[in-house]
C-alpha cells in the first residue's frame, strides 16, 4: 500500500483494463470531466460527471473524496490529463487516465449509457479553428491582406494550446448554449454528493 500523496506516476489505462476493473473492484471511481452535454450524449455506466471547469474551481473538495482507485476520463484523454494535473496541485497523484476516452471504452465493448447524439467539444474546436483559418485566408485574398493575420493568430493559439495542454477555444465553446445540458452539475450535485471512501488516504498499485 502506497500513500496517495506519494503514489506512482500516471498510468495510461487501457479500456479493456477498465472493463475488468469495473467487475473486480468495488472501490473503483470513474470521474468524467467532460461537459454535461457530452456526458448526456454518452457516458460510462456508473461514472460521475465533474466537468473540468467545476473540478478546477473545487479541486480540494473533490480530492478529499477520492478513493483508492480513481480513473479520469474524457473524450480523448486530454482533458482527463488536465484534471490529473489540477488534482496534483492539491497533493493528489491520481494514477489513471483512460486511453481513448469514452469512445474508446465503448468501442472496446464497455458498458455505456447513450443519450441524444451531439458533437463532442474537441470536434467543435477543430471545426471552429479550421473555419477561422479558411476565413482568414479568403478574407486576406478578397478583402484585405491584414485579415490573413487571423489565420496566423489561430495557428499561434493552437501551438500554445499544445504546448500548455490547455484550450481557450474549448473553454469558450463549452459556455455556448448548445453545449449546456438541461441540468448542469453544481458543486453540491457533482462533488459533495460523491461517496466518501474510507480508503481515500491510500492507493493500491496493482
Amino acid at each position: 500500500m502506497t500513500p496517495l500523496s506519494t503514489a506512482t506516476a500516471t498510468t495510461a489505462l487501457a479500456p479493456e483494463t477498465l472493463h475488468d476493473w469495473m467487475a473486480e473492484h468495488q472501490d473503483l471511481m470513474v470521474i468524467d470531466v467532460r461537459s454535461a452535454a457530452e456526458f448526456g450524449a454518452m457516458h460510462i455506466r456508473g461514472s460521475y460527471n465533474v466537468p473540468l471547469p467545476l473540478l478546477s474551481e473545487h479541486t480540494d473538495e473533490l480530492a478529499a473524496r477520492l478513493g483508492s482507485r480513481v480513473v479520469l476520463v474524457c473524450q480523448s484523454g486530454a482533458r482527463a490529463e488536465q484534471a490529473r494535473q489540477r488534482l496534483g496541485t492539491s497533493g493528489i497523484d491520481v494514477g489513471y487516465v483512460l486511453t481513448g476516452g469514452v469512445p474508446g471504452f465503448a468501442a472496446a465493448g464497455g458498458d455505456v449509457v447513450r443519450g441524444k447524439p451531439r458533437w463532442d467539444l474537441e470536434r467543435q474546436v477543430r471545426l471552429a479553428a479550421g473555419s477561422l483559418v479558411v476565413l482568414g485566408l479568403a478574407g486576406g485574398k478578397f478583402v484585405s491582406p491584414k485579415i490573413r493575420m487571423l489565420a496566423g493568430a489561430i495557428g499561434t493559439g493552437l501551438t500554445f494550446s499544445a504546448a500548455t495542454n490547455t484550450c481557450a477555444m474549448g473553454q469558450a465553446l463549452s459556455a455556448m448554449p448548445w453545449n449546456k445540458a438541461a441540468k448542469e452539475p453544481t458543486r453540491e450535485s457533482a462533488i459533495l454528493s460523491l461517496p466518501v471512501s474510507d480508503a481515500r488516504d491510500e492507493v493500491r498499485v496493482s
